[in-house]
This record gives structure tokens, C-alpha cells and sequence, in this order.
């Protein structure tokens, strides 16, 4: 069983910055992934073609399963609006994250939590980019129950907020979350947050190490791969890590191979 995450940054090149569909399908095709959560997804986004980029990796995976959850309705970065819990923004421009299973799916919870009240220094790469300052935007948590070959599974994605002492206070809000579903559990996604501390404020073990990103020449692990002690007890070992270099994105996919 291969579980993955991948900060998509909306499928955008760093060497041409453009999005394209053929280049998006081979890079998430490459992963061979059975559950993948992504990070930095579009929906009806006018930058990424009006694509829907969570169903176009679920086909490159053939993977029958998967489920957008938008955390704002906008863009990132210019103008959005935060979802209210009756409102999935449909016919709107969206961002957000997906996750995607091969194996079947039991149930779906989706869980919001709210942005920092300060703005924060962010790097924004590309030609126009550098440190700016950026308002934060609402988070949400992804969840599903799965039937897997070793049992059933709890998979979680999210994308923790950049805000140093924000994020540390979302994870703790994911982990009180996903004690509401069944073990065992993993979460998947970019923390915002180096291993050690990830480790120490979730409680939960990284499955894999590696650094990701920049993707050029990672330095730092902001994407992770984490597991309750249940899931410590009863999945296989892992078997391998790795953090293949990717044609896009500014993060590295971070890829836990189980038994």
C-alpha cells in the first residue's frame, strides 16, 4: 500500500508557470499512489484553466474514489470568501484540498477550522514573488473511512495554516478531530511545520523523513506523513520513503510505501 502527499501549488511549472493538464497528469501518474492527499488544489480556477485538478489526478491514478473540499470560494492571494458549512462554492472558483483512494470509501467528514487573525511574511515564488505579507485564509480537514487489503483505515488530508503558533494550534484541533473516526489513523498533508514538531504537537509518528521542500534542493520536511499509535499496531511496516523531484510545483511529493 502506497500512501502519499503532494502540495500541488494549484499544478503550476516552476519552469514556465503555466498549468497544464498532460504535464499534471504525468507527474501524479508517476506517484502511483493508492490514497493521495493534495494540497494548493483549484476548482473553476481561471489561472489553472477552469480545471477540477482533484478529479483529473484521481483519473491519472485510476483511482475510482476522491472528494474536493474547498477551504475558500476566490483566490488565494487576491479576493476569497471563507464557506459557510451549507455552502460547497459549486459554480464559483474554489481552493482547497482533495484526497483520493483506490480503495473503497466508507464515509467522508469534512472540518473547517479558522484562519489566524494576523497577517504573516510568506516566500511566493516566481519572477514576481519574495516575501510578502499575506493575510491567511481558512484551513479544512479531509477525511475518510476506507476499506483497505489490511483493514479498515481512517485517512485524513489538510493544510495547515503558515502562521508560526496557528499552525501548532490547528494540528491539535486535527487530532481531536480524527479521534471521532475509527482507528487506525493517518494524516497526510503540508503541516507547515518541520518533523520534530509535528511529532511532538500531534502525538502521532511520522511514518516517513524526508525533506521536500524547496523542491529544487529540499531543505525542510513541511509535508508529512503521520500515524496513531493504532495505526503503529495494526498496518504493515514501511517499507520505503522517498521524495521524488516532480515537473511541478514548489514542493516534493513525500511517498510511504507499506508492507
Amino acid at each position: 500500500m502506497r500512501l502519499a502527499t503532494f502540495n500541488l501549488l494549484h499544478g503550476r511549472s516552476l519552469t514556465d508557470g503555466l498549468v497544464d493538464s498532460d504535464r499534471l497528469t504525468a507527474a501524479i501518474g508517476a506517484l502511483d499512489a493508492d490514497v493521495l492527499a493534495l494540497q494548493e488544489v483549484d476548482r473553476d480556477q481561471r489561472r489553472s484553466g477552469n480545471l477540477d485538478l482533484t478529479a483529473i489526478a484521481a483519473r491519472a491514478l485510476g483511482a475510482p474514489h476522491h472528494r474536493f473540499a474547498a477551504a475558500v470560494v476566490g483566490t488565494p492571494g487576491e479576493q476569497f470568501r471563507p464557506l459557510r458549512h451549507d455552502d460547497d462554492g459549486h459554480g464559483e472558483p474554489c481552493y482547497g484540498i482533495g484526497l483520493i483512494s483506490r480503495y473503497p470509501v466508507r464515509s467522508w467528514q469534512v472540518t473547517r477550522l479558522k484562519p489566524a487573525p494576523v497577517r504573516s511574511p510568506v516566500y511566493v515564488p516566481g519572477p514576481r514573488g519574495g516575501l510578502i505579507l499575506l493575510h491567511d485564509e481558512p484551513r479544512v480537514i479531509l477525511a475518510a473511512v476506507l476499506d483497505t487489503p489490511h483493514g479498515p483505515l481512517t485517512v485524513a488530508a489538510t493544510h495547515l495554516s503558515f502562521v508560526p503558533g496557528w499552525n501548532a494550534r490547528q494540528l491539535r484541533q486535527t487530532v481531536r478531530a480524527l479521534r471521532a473516526l475509527p482507528g487506525p489513523r493517518v494524516l497526510l498533508g503540508d503541516l507547515n511545520l518541520p518533523a520534530g514538531a509535528a511529532r511532538l504537537i500531534s502525538g502521532w509518528h511520522p511514518l516517513g523523513r524526508r525533506p521536500t521542500y524547496p523542491s529544487g534542493q529540499p531543505r525542510v520536511q513541511l509535508d508529512h506523513i503521520l500515524a496513531d499509535r493504532h495505526a503503529l499496531d495494526q498496518l504493515p511496516p514501511v517499507r520505503a520513503v522517498t521524495a521524488p523531484a516532480s515537473t511541478i510545483s514548489d514542493h516534493r511529493p513525500l511517498l510511504v510505501d507499506l508492507g
